[in-house]
C-alpha cells in the first residue's frame, strides 16, 4: 500500500457483449463464480496495485502437499477456519462465509462438507460479514463485521448464545479466545478507519483502541460479555494501522499482532498480555506479500511454533518461529494453498492426523488441510506432543 488506497466499491460484473460485425465473436458472460469474484468488496488490505506473488518472490520454503482441500464454493467468500472434536471423536472444521453470512460446517479429516448454518440478519443467531472465527471448550466465537460484533455459539448444535461488543466495535475482524478461572477473555481486532477517509487507517493518536478486551462468563440464566479494556500502541514504531489477525501465549505473556499495512512495512509486532508494545517486530524481512493469519503449536514442556501465513495470491507461505525464542525455523507451502486469511492449528490426535492437523483457507474458496507430521518432516522440527 505505497500508495493512496482506492474507494472500496462494489464493482458490477456487467457482461460486454461485441456486435457479430466483422466476425467478431461475443465475449462469453462471467461465470456465477467469476461474477461473484469481481463484484466481492475489497478489504481495506486488499488495495494493491499489483497482487504479490510467491514465483516473483525468491522466498526459501518447503513445500508441504495438502492432505485435503474443501470442494471449491466461491460464492460464500469463505476467511477464517476452526475445528472441534465431537463426541464420538469426529472433527468438525467450522469456516466463516463472508458473502453468503454464514458458517459452513466440514469433516475435519476428510474435506466433506456436512452442513452451513445461520444466514443474512441482525438477530441472535443470523449474521452479516462473519470474519474471524475461534473455538475454545464447546463454544464457537464469530465475529460479525457489518453487524459490529462477535457472536458466541454452543455445539453440538450451534445454540446461540448471546452476542455482545455492538456498543464498542467500529468494524471487528479477528480474535483470541484465552481460558479463565470461571471465565474467558476476549482479545478482538477492530479496524476502523479515518473518520475523514473510510478507506485509509486513521492518524497514529487515533490508534489506542485498536483492540478490545472482554470478560466472557456464564451468568444466571445463560451468558454475559463485558468490556475489560481497549488498547493499541500509538507510536509511529507499534501501532497497528491495519489490524485483524491477532493470537496469543499466555504462557510466555506475549500477543502477536500482524501489522498488515504494507505502506509500513507489512510483519508481526509483539506486545505483552496487557496490551503493551514490547518493542520488537518479526519478520520484519520476511514477509513479502502480507502477513495474516497465526496459529500456536504448544508442546510439552514449553516448547513450540508459531505458524504466520505470507498471503500471496498465487501461493501462500506459512512462516514458521521457535514459540520461546521467535527465532525463525523456515517456511512452507502447499501445492495449490493460495491467498489464504484464516489459519487454525488442531493438535489433538486421530487416525487421520496423529499429530494433528492445520488448515488454511485457499484463495477465499475452500479450506485445505495439512498433516503435522508432513509439516514437522519437511522443517526437520523435533516431535511436538501437544501439553
Amino acid at each position: 500500500m505505497g500508495k493512496p488506497v482506492k474507494p472500496r466499491l462494489a464493482l458490477l460484473a456487467v457482461p460486454l457483449l461485441i456486435a457479430a460485425c466483422g466476425g467478431k465473436p461475443a465475449t462469453p458472460a462471467a461465470s456465477p463464480a467469476e461474477t461473484s469474484a469481481q463484484a466481492r468488496e475489497k478489504e481495506p488490505d486488499e488495495n494493491v496495485e499489483k497482487d504479490p506473488l510467491l514465483s516473483e518472490a525468491k522466498i526459501a520454503h518447503v513445500v508441504v502437499p495438502e492432505a485435503f482441500i474443501t470442494p471449491a464454493t466461491p460464492a460464500e467468500n469463505v476467511d477464517s477456519p476452526a475445528s472441534w472434536r465431537a463426541a464420538d471423536g469426529t472433527r468438525w472444521l467450522i469456516a466463516t462465509a463472508k458473502d453468503t453470512h454464514r458458517l459452513v460446517v466440514y469433516d475435519g479429516g476428510t474435506g466433506k462438507q456436512l452442513r452451513t448454518v445461520s444466514g443474512p440478519g441482525s438477530e441472535l443467531g443470523q449474521m452479516q460479514r462473519p470474519n474471524g472465527i475461534a473455538v475454545i471448550d464447546d463454544l464457537v466465537l464469530v465475529v460479525e463485521r457489518d453487524n459490529r460484533r462477535v457472536q458466541v455459539f454452543q455445539l453440538p448444535d450451534f445454540k446461540p448464545l448471546l452476542v455482545f461488543g455492538a456498543d464498542e466495535l467500529k468494524q471487528p475482524y479477528g480474535l483470541w479466545v484465552r481460558p479463565q478461572k470461571d471465565a474467558y477473555e476476549v482479545i478482538v481486532s477492530d479496524n476502523y478507519m479515518s473518520p475523514q477517509n473510510e478507506d485509509a487507517p486513521p492518524p497514529l493518536a487515533e490508534l489506542g483502541q485498536r483492540f478490545k478486551r472482554y470478560h466472557l462468563q456464564r451468568a444466571e440464566g445463560g451468558w454475559k460479555a463485558n468490556l475489560a479494556g481497549m488498547f493499541g500502541d500509538t507510536g509511529e514504531a507499534g501501532a497497528i494501522r491495519i489490524a485483524e489477525s491477532v493470537f496469543g501465549d499466555a504462557a510466555n505473556d506475549r500477543l502477536l499482532l500482524a501489522e498488515e499495512d504494507v505502506a509500513v512495512g507489512t510483519r508481526l509486532r509483539e506486545y505483552g498480555l496487557d496490551g503493551t508494545y514490547r518493542g520488537r517486530d518479526i519478520g520484519t524481512d520476511l514477509f513479502k506479500a502480507q502477513a495474516e493469519g497465526m496459529a500456536l503449536a504448544q508442546c510439552a514442556g514449553g516448547a513450540g511454533y508459531w505458524i504466520a501465513t505470507d498471503q500471496f495470491k498465487d501461493r501462500s507461505v506459512f512462516h514458521v518461529f521457535d514459540r520461546i525464542t521467535l527465532t525463525y525455523k523456515g517456511a512452507f507451502a502447499g501445492n495449490k494453498t493460495a491467498n489464504t486469511d484464516g489459519v487454525w492449528l488442531d493438535q489433538s490426535a486421530d487416525a487421520r492426523f496423529p499429530q494433528g492437523a492445520f488448515y488454511a483457507v485457499d484463495d477465499d474458496q475452500a479450506v485445505a488441510a495439512f498433516d503435522w507430521r508432513d509439516i514437522a518432516k519437511a522443517l526437520s522440527l523435533p516431535e511436538c506432543r501437544a501439553e
